[in-house]
């Protein structure tokens, strides 16, 4: 049986909440992220709208680069709590569709209607859940209709913003026929370099080659699959999180370890709190390092339990910083990430005193101050003498 699967994709969705909200803002180049500074701001674009990708500004480019492009632009800090509370309207407007929803991201999930639509359906179903979104939130989607999921992201993407493309079942070689052998998924610039020197640019060329002549191996198999429209991957409602973490740019190079470490204190407790909630615990920590000359660098270590410790976490990682040759380098970046996560109801070895059972009484109680109180409420008291490192 055809599938109709919709991948919907909110145009610009940061940008254009600001734009929303603020009226002021709108036909003008909003940039959201870290603080430009003239030009020698630190951090990236977590979000550029329309007006401003005319200037060359893109998600993830440095934000002094992106200032020097559009000096004039409106450079905004992220709202996360507000983009947060908008993507569950919209999620909760999807779910009242279908229970088969899968967000990919903040901004972006797949739906498989299949029970409730026909493909023949689907070109109306799309344009309703259109007008919801836009009656809801007052935000405009692009949406893919299709009938796998390889194909609904292609085409969400190919009429931005507020585009509609459907792919028909039995259409889907003449929608793949001319598209660029990038558009497929896992098809990198190296990927696409190798190709192209093969003598292939278009998906159509991919058509009556064997995964042998790819020499991908699976990798190269899957290409060819995916090149022909095929993709019966379902639309998973649920994913668990494969790691937790949080990392943290400098405004200016430094090679003051004194702070460094202070701040792996401040990343430590983040994520620990960020265990606590999702219910996990993870057994290998890792350090991430990035110098002035921007070599990046990680470090890990596996624990002999979970944990979700903040504590134990910090220690674990100044072990690992250890690990870091640190002579002659400024520090530019440093993150804390904890991965290999299991369920805090799962079994673990208690332990022989009640220390541990207090520490995790302290910790339910401390996340509970900050879900009243707010973030940051409660700190460690080495975090209090320095608020620059709330700012980092």
């Amino acid at each position: 049986m055809a599938r109709t699967i919709l991948h919907v994709d909110m145009d610009a969705f940061y940008t254009s909440i600001e734009q929303r909200d603020h009226p002021e803002y709108r036909g003008k180049p909003v940039i959201v992220g870290a603080d430009p500074r003239g030009g020698a701001g630190r951090g990236v674009v977590a979000a550029a709208s329309y007006e401003a990708r005319k200037f060359g500004v893109r998600s993830a480019m440095p934000i002094g680069r992106a200032y020097r492009a559009c000096p004039n632009g409106i450079y905004l800090p992220s709202d996360m709590k507000k983009y947060q509370r908008v993507s569950r309207g919209i999620m909760a407007l999807f779910r009242s569709y279908t229970d088969l929803v899968e967000p990919i991201s903040i901004d972006e999930a797949f739906l498989d209607v299949s029970v409730i639509c026909v493909p023949e359906k689907g070109e109306a179903l799309a344009r309703e859940i259109k007008s919801g979104i836009f009656e809801r939130e007052s935000l405009r989607a692009s949406i893919g209709v299709a009938p796998n999921k390889f194909l609904a992201k292609i085409a969400s993407d190919l009429k931005k913003p507020d585009g509609l493309v459907v792919v028909p079942p039995g259409g889907e070689l003449a929608f793949l026929e001319g598209l660029p052998i990038e558009r497929l998924w896992g098809v990198g610039p190296k990927s696409a370099e190798r190709l192209h020197q093969m003598g292939f640019s278009r998906i159509r060329d991919l058509w009556e080659v064997s995964a042998e002549t790819l020499g991908l191996g699976k990798h190269g198999e899957h290409l060819l699959e995916l090149a022909r429209g095929i993709d019966d991957r379902p639309v998973v409602p649920h994913h668990e999180p494969k790691s937790i973490g949080h990392e943290t740019t400098f405004l200016e190079d430094i090679d003051d370890m004194d702070r460094v470490r202070r701040t792996l204190l401040r990343l430590s407790d983040a994520v620990a709190a960020r265990l606590r909630e999702h219910e996990v615990r993870g057994q290998t920590v890792t350090l991430k390092f990035r110098d002035h000359h921007f070599v990046t660098e990680t470090r890990s270590r596996t624990l002999r339990e979970g944990t979700d410790d903040a504590t134990e976490i910090y220690r674990t990682v100044l072990t690992l910083l250890d690990r870091v040759e640190l002579e002659g380098r400024k520090v530019r970046l440093v993150g804390v990430s904890l991965s290999n996560l299991k369920g805090s109801d799962q079994a673990r070895q208690l332990s022989l005193f009640a220390a541990e059972d207090r520490k995790g009484r302290l910790d339910r109680a401390r996340d509970a101050l900050e879900a009243r109180f707010g973030k940051g409420s409660v700190a460690p008291a080495s975090l209090l003498r320095d608020e620059s490192l709330w700012n980092d």
